[in-house]
């Protein structure tokens, strides 16, 4: 079983939005930044955005900051990556992974699947 289950993907229209969740065991949640990254098929993945383990501190690419937002839920042991303005270049299989600090240089010990956003125009 992983530790870590991403979940919400979906096919969607430019400007809609979507929102996706990754689920973590506890001892995961509780001890790691959870972070976001996603790849297109071919090309090399990019880091999207990060939080930290206490909410403290967040973290964007340049090419989604000021239409996705992440936050976690310590209740549910669950990050989210709420999606806004899409456009068909989110176009991508999105992953969560565990590491530590809310940055694409931290090192990263836990992924999950991935699940697929499909942006149409």
């Amino acid at each position: 079983q992983g530790q870590l289950e991403e979940s919400g993907g979906g096919s969607v229209q430019a400007g809609d939005s979507l929102q996706l969740s990754c689920k973590a065991n506890g001892r995961v949640f509780r001890n790691y930044a959870i972070n976001w990254f996603r790849q297109v098929p071919g090309k090399q993945r990019e880091w999207v955005s990060g939080i930290d383990t206490d909410d403290s501190e967040t973290a964007y690419a340049d090419s989604v900051k000021g239409r996705f937002t992440i936050s976690r839920d310590n209740t549910k042991n669950t990050v989210y990556l709420q999606m806004s303005s899409l456009k068909p270049e989110d176009t991508a299989i999105y992953y969560c992974a565990a590491g530590y600090g809310p940055s694409p240089s931290a090192t990263f010990h836990y992924w999950g699947q991935g699940t697929q956003v499909t942006v149409s125009s």
